[in-house]
């Protein structure tokens, strides 16, 4: 007897969104969660998303989908954004929407992707006054190393994540985890990571740091040095020697600048550590999580023996307090010079909490950072290289999800944004490794035509609402495997 003849199987097509080069069965998603197989054809499953002023004010910028539209007319000042259009890849044919609008009278044209990045990365940028680790240490995320500890500007330290090389020249450990980590820190997601023989810490844009499980407060107003000239007014005559404890340059009220021209009188105080110069000193201790981003719990391990023919006497009076003003203490020399610790006095709290309120609030920046060139360009012209032009000569507005750019001198188009400034969910990934961002390139469409722009492929908004965009793709069919 003959076995009955197989039901004919669903049908997978071939999407080529990206590298990867998926078989989607029907009704099913890509590996990378942003394609789909509905009924036969590849689509975007994310809407386009609009930015629009607030009707009410007229400041707030609001995102809209194109699949929340009812058919009603659409604000005038109505921005396609590049979140959800979908990706030029592979990069012969024109991106998914090239929009008309006019713009103060003047007729413009947007052209919208979804750029895939291998060379990108995040720049992050961490509020603190605490050791994160040494300039070059490596940061890991669940011990994949994704990227190095740059240089601290004052109250801040600066990381710097991602890279071609992690996200591809690893193992695959490695770049599947440093993608994973790049996209949720730009989708404002909270991530963990150690900095080696440094600090762990959690990073989430917009919201304070947290080191080795402490929620940061302030960062620092300033370095010691810095503290000492703003506020060196403030305790003359209320106290004898004032030393703001600080990793970076510890300063003394007395021997500085700012004393000498308040005209303060030595006390006989020794620092130790590396004298700079006058008032400043360097190394006073390992940096660490204590006073001032050092090591020190008590203050008094970087003061040496006090000096009589210098200045020093019983009853002279000493604060030393942090960059923050979060740890302070008050002392008065002995009858043998040796500072004991006292109350503070309300006169000296009130030049204390003024440091506190000079410093502003802890806070974790990330701004990604990719290299806008390659192939993309070709779906905006078919000359790519007046597009580079173009944007680095101000004549084309670059903008990510409808938020500035900043686009670096030099060659290429490499540009930095602020992912706070971009609605949420705005990035993607793909399996490659690779994120994925939007990219909207604005310009005068003569100046558009005029470069070899995709003139056949300009719409209006209305037409771009009305009609949507479908990925284009010669929906190559693999069959599932028969048994």
């Amino acid at each position: 007897m003959s076995e009955a003849p197989l039901p004919e199987a669903p049908e997978k097509i071939r999407c080529d969104a990206c590298p990867v080069m998926c078989y989607i069965a029907p009704g099913q998603t890509g590996a990378c969660d942003r394609y789909a197989n509905e009924a036969g054809r590849i689509t975007r499953t994310d809407p386009v998303i609009l930015l629009s002023h607030a009707l009410e004010g007229g400041a707030r910028i609001v995102p809209f989908a194109v699949r929340d539209w009812d058919g009603a007319p659409v604000p005038a000042d109505s921005f396609v954004t590049g979140i959800g259009s979908g990706t030029t890849y592979p990069d012969y044919k024109p991106a998914p929407f090239i929009v008309s609008s006019r713009i103060d009278g003047a007729d413009m044209v947007t052209v919208v992707t979804e750029a895939i990045f291998s060379y990108c990365g995040v720049k992050v940028k961490i509020d603190t006054d605490r050791f994160l680790g040494h300039e070059g240490a490596k940061v890991r995320v669940q011990g994949e190393v994704i990227g190095h500890v740059c240089t601290a500007e004052y109250g801040s330290q600066m990381l710097s994540l991602g890279g071609v090389h992690h996200l591809t020249g690893g193992s695959k450990a490695e770049g599947r985890i440093t993608c994973d980590a790049l996209l949720r820190l730009c989708n404002g997601e909270a991530v963990e990571m150690v900095v080696d023989h440094g600090s762990s810490v959690i990073v989430q844009a917009g919201q304070p740091p947290i080191v080795d499980g402490v929620p940061e407060r302030r960062m620092r107003v300033g370095c010691g040095s810095a503290t000492i000239g703003m506020f060196a007014v403030q305790w003359q005559g209320l106290v004898d020697e004032v030393v703001v404890v600080d990793d970076h340059i510890t300063g003394v009220v007395s021997e500085h600048q700012a004393g000498k021209v308040l005209g303060w009188p030595p006390t006989g105080i020794r620092i130790k550590g590396h004298r700079s110069t006058p008032g400043r000193y360097f190394k006073v201790s390992e940096p660490g999580l204590g006073w001032g981003g050092t090591k020190l719990t008590d203050p008094l391990e970087i003061l040496g023996e006090w000096n009589p023919k210098k200045g020093a006497r019983p009853g002279l009076t000493l604060l030393m307090v942090s960059t923050t003003g979060e740890e302070f203490a008050y002392y008065v020399l002995d009858e043998a010079l040796q500072p004991q610790r006292r109350d503070l006095p309300d006169a000296l709290r009130t030049s204390v909490e003024l440091i506190d309120e000079n410093c502003e609030a802890s806070l974790c920046t990330v701004l990604f950072m990719g290299g806008a060139g390659g192939s993309l360009r070709a779906g905006v012209t078919r000359n790519p290289v007046r597009l580079t032009r173009s944007v680095q000569g101000r004549v084309t507005r670059l903008t990510s999800g409808g938020a500035e750019c900043y686009v670096w001198p030099g060659g290429g188009i490499t540009f930095m944004v602020d992912v706070t400034r971009l609605p949420k969910g705005a990035f993607g990934y793909v399996p490659t490794p690779a994120l994925v961002a939007p990219l909207e390139f604005t310009l005068a469409r003569a100046d558009y035509i005029a470069m070899g722009g995709h003139e056949d492929s300009i719409r209006t908004v209305d037409q771009t609402l009305a009609e949507g965009g479908e990925y284009p793709t010669a929906a190559s069919v693999q069959p599932w495997p028969r048994r």
